[in-house]
């Protein structure tokens, strides 16, 4: 008679695979452009603007030409972003990884929620505003130009898709993508320390860039809460939805107004 021998528990094991050995990605390779190129980007802008506003010269009375709306509104900011985007491919590492403009659902959402926020606030502060300086100095550039002005159906609906979404797109490129940029390549204690002083100079020369004084106040509470999308996740998506949902009642009301369906 034989005695079967215990088996070995390890003898059964399944041999664990060998550690994989730890990937090291390179740090993103540093742009090569800084202030300069924000100064350059910022003189095409006024530059354009000038231009562009002796080429429409005076509208006069009647409905607003589609040329105002094509070339006074838009023409600047977009060949100034264009610029900025050409910067990045000429002196760095292209708009994905020099201006973070990489998509993601969850910076969707969370430029969502800051412009859901800033929008209560931008409502709040404008019904302050005009209550403080009147209604005329509390009017935007854009709104002064389009006001008690009517304009054909498709002149008002170009306006409203700029002033909603492609505005939004051009200003973040060049605010919260090449100047935010240019503050982060300073040499700081740290990198936390880049990216709020990236957010306070960008909120700031965003308000004042607009060139309207009585307005930079109010234009100062639209700008945090764009920014802090910008700075919470570190991408420029955030902060183009947030500007983007932060602009679409003005954008509205504009609409409406040139149209003639309401009075605001």
């Amino acid at each position: 008679m034989t005695t079967s021998q215990p088996r070995d528990p390890a003898a059964d094991a399944t041999p664990l695979p060998e550690p994989e050995e730890p990937v090291f990605l390179p740090p993103a390779p540093r742009h090569r452009w800084g202030f300069g190129a924000f100064l350059l980007v910022e003189a095409v802008l006024l530059a354009t603007a000038a231009f562009v506003s002796v080429l429409v010269g005076d509208t006069g009375p009647g409905p607003l030409p589609m040329r105002v709306v094509l070339l006074g509104t838009m023409l600047p900011t977009m060949i100034a972003a264009g610029v900025a985007v050409l910067i990045t491919y000429v002196r760095g590492n292209g708009p994905v990884l020099d201006l973070k403009i990489e998509w993601r659902w969850a910076d969707v959402k969370t430029g969502f929620r800051y412009g859901c926020v800033g929008l209560v606030f931008t409502t709040l502060a404008a019904y302050l505003w005009t209550r403080l300086v009147g209604d005329a100095n509390a009017t935007s550039a854009i709104s002064a130009l389009v006001e008690d002005r009517r304009m054909s159906v498709s002149a008002a609906v170009v306006m409203f898709v700029y002033l909603w979404l492609l505005g939004p797109i051009c200003e973040e490129i060049i605010y919260r993508g090449l100047l935010w940029g240019a503050a982060e390549q300073l040499q700081w204690r740290s990198e936390r320390w880049g990216r709020v002083a990236a957010f306070l100079l960008s909120t700031a020369v965003f308000a004042a860039s607009h060139l309207e004084p009585l307005r930079t106040t109010l234009l100062l509470v639209i700008a945090v809460p764009i920014g802090l999308a910008r700075l919470v996740t570190g991408r420029l998506p955030a902060s183009i939805v947030a500007h983007q949902v932060n602009n679409f009642l003005p954008a509205l009301t504009i609409l409406l107004g040139a149209l003639g369906v309401a009075s605001f």
